[in-house]
């Protein structure tokens, strides 16, 4: 089965959000550049957390056979990066959002989804 990358981005912010991740943000990355379709990024509160949400986007979308092209970094790093191709996945600590600020280095990129 094949996902729109919209339809894709949305399912990552719904298990984000099940796993209680916090500050949950989609940009449409389309109009501004070709690397992605949408970014989805959320910040964890514990290193904990974060392997909690990772271990559980890959594990849903494994089930409809959807595979990251690439994980980087690692729980305890402060920001894991998930390559699902047309979207790409930020999960931060508080510090490491706060420090590279993505948000605000794309915000010429639409807002589709904000979440507190």
């Amino acid at each position: 089965m094949t996902l729109e990358s919209s339809d894709l981005a949305r399912q990552i912010v719904d298990i984000i959000s099940d796993k209680k991740g916090s500050d949950i943000l989609m940009l449409d990355t389309r109009p501004v550049s070709f690397i992605s379709d949408f970014f989805v990024i959320a910040t964890c509160d514990s290193d904990r957390q974060t392997k909690a949400i990772a271990d559980d986007i890959q594990k849903q979308l494994k089930k409809e056979s959807i595979l990251p092209l690439g994980v980087e970094g690692t729980p305890d790093s402060g920001w894991m990066l998930m390559d699902y191709n047309g979207v790409i996945v930020h999960l931060f600590s508080p510090a490491m959002r706060d420090f590279y600020r993505l948000e605000k280095l794309w915000d010429h990129a639409p807002v589709v989804v904000r979440m507190q």
